[in-house]
């Protein structure tokens, strides 16, 4: 069980942030991640096609053997994650709490931004672990083509500006001091972003503080695989357009990849393996 990959799934690229900091922090363990990039975005889906998709992918994961489910994807979260728990006998976490424990430790005047998918705001799943705190007030906004950049290896440009201005003036008229990127896309455009809501607004993503519950929860267990043996890291994606991903995982991972096969796995997919 221990030599068990970490499977990380994500709608598509975004989670690769996630998938990296778990490798910075664990670099002994073996990852599977799974991006459904043949459904991606899941953003303007109905919450019940969202996560038919995502169990799917994720009962292919449990199946095929991983020790832990980590759910890159804030909309995937919202629609099924009480689901996941229930279905499935290995840990499951999520990115939306740490973000938002994240959030409150840093946020000084109580004023916090969230920046989101459409499913991910309408879901209020964020706002209902915001609540608690009665000091704090919470300010949304559904970014949808921040996800279509991302996907689209677009990260930077005149397009990218204008539309980020559309999107984050409303937040920055508001006077946050913090603003949590509720999509695991979205520190991809972090320099977009902060260009400008400006330095004076602290960035949150879940990505370090998710990895920190996958060390905490696999310490718990008493799941920590052994050094005896080289990790191995395995990519898959459901599309068949390569380019994108593979472009996305080497900037994100730091490192190229050696290889790629097409494999089918219940739906037609990508498998990117790196030794």
């Amino acid at each position: 069980m221990n030599n068990l990959p970490i499977g990380i799934f994500d709608s598509g690229v975004g989670g690769l942030t996630v998938a990296r900091a778990v490798r910075d922090q664990l670099p002994h363990e073996s990852i599977t991640y799974v991006g459904d990039t043949a459904h991606t975005p899941y953003g303007p889906k109905p919450i019940a096609r969202v996560r038919e998709y995502a169990l799917s992918v994720l009962d292919d994961m449990v199946e095929q053997g991983v020790k832990m489910l980590v759910i890159a994807c804030n909309t995937a979260s919202a629609a099924m994650l009480r689901d996941a728990h229930e279905r499935y006998d290995v840990p499951v976490l999520e990115v939306i709490q740490p973000a938002v424990r994240s959030a409150v430790s840093i946020t000084k005047n109580g004023r916090v931004g969230l920046i989101g998918t459409v499913g991910t705001i309408k879901s209020r799943a964020y706002d209902d672990l915001f609540s608690i705190r009665d000091d704090i007030t919470l300010f949304t906004r559904a970014c949808p083509r921040f996800v279509e950049f991302v996907e689209e290896g677009v990260t930077a440009g005149p397009e990218l500006h204008r539309v980020a201005i559309e999107y984050l003036t409303e937040l920055k008229e508001a006077n946050i001091d913090t603003l949590v990127l509720g999509c695991t896309h979205y520190p991809f455009l972090r320099g977009a972003i902060s260009r400008v809501m400006g330095s004076g607004v602290r960035l949150v993503s879940s990505d370090i503080e998710t990895a920190n519950d996958v060390y905490r929860v696999l310490a718990e267990h008493g799941l920590m695989r052994g050094d005896s043996h080289p990790a191995e890291y395995r990519y898959k994606a459901t599309g068949d357009n390569a380019d994108t991903f593979l472009l996305l995982a080497e900037r994100l991972l730091g490192s190229g990849v050696p290889s790629v096969d097409l494999i089918t796995t219940g739906t037609r997919g990508i498998d990117i393996i790196q030794d």
